[in-house]
């Protein structure tokens, strides 16, 4: 079974109670925390350890993960008794996807051949707005291959406006007529 299967419930039920408990921020706070230590390849060699017991592990989490609501802590729980402490990146990633769906927001992934200064920034991500009808939560990278101009991604559709994109459309034309 695929990680992404097997994290989508315990995503979907943290985000059911974050969103009752009207705490989706503090929430996503906490899965970032928590991710994070989850990753840590220290921190992996630890939980997988058999010589380690459930509170042991429990322990070891919440020492370095800093301060836990009674949810998050049953959470922990929860993951541990399951073996699914390994999912906490990916249920953090879903989690997130919920959170900006509720919010209206939509993930942006923009390369940009050179670094953008904010006013650059600032303008497209207001174009993407108005082209999407949603907020807009950029995540900026740069990739000189790219010659000159940016690359968006926004869910499913990528906006190719670099020279090498326009250059790969020119031959593909040149080489279909």
């Amino acid at each position: 079974m695929e990680v992404t299967t097997i994290a989508r419930p315990y995503a979907e039920a943290v985000f059911a109670l974050a969103d009752k408990a009207n705490a989706l921020g503090a929430w996503s706070d906490v899965l970032g925390r928590l991710a994070a230590v989850a990753a840590d390849r220290d921190m992996q060699d630890a939980i997988s350890n058999p010589k380690f017991s459930s509170e042991q592990v429990y322990g070891l989490i919440a020492s370095v993960a800093g301060d836990l609501s009674k949810d998050a802590q049953n959470f922990v729980h929860i993951l541990i008794e399951n073996d699914r402490l390994v999912l906490l990146p990916t249920i953090r990633e879903q989690f997130e996807t919920l959170k900006h769906s509720r919010e209206g927001v939509v993930d942006a992934v923009i390369t940009s051949a050179m670094p953008l200064d904010a006013a650059q920034l600032s303008a497209l991500v207001a174009d993407l707005e108005k082209r999407f009808k949603r907020k807009i939560k950029p995540q900026v990278g740069e990739d000189r291959d790219l010659i000159g101009g940016v690359r968006v991604v926004v869910g499913d559709e990528v906006i190719d406006g670099s020279v090498r994109g326009k250059l790969a459309a020119m031959t593909t034309g040149l080489l279909n007529n």
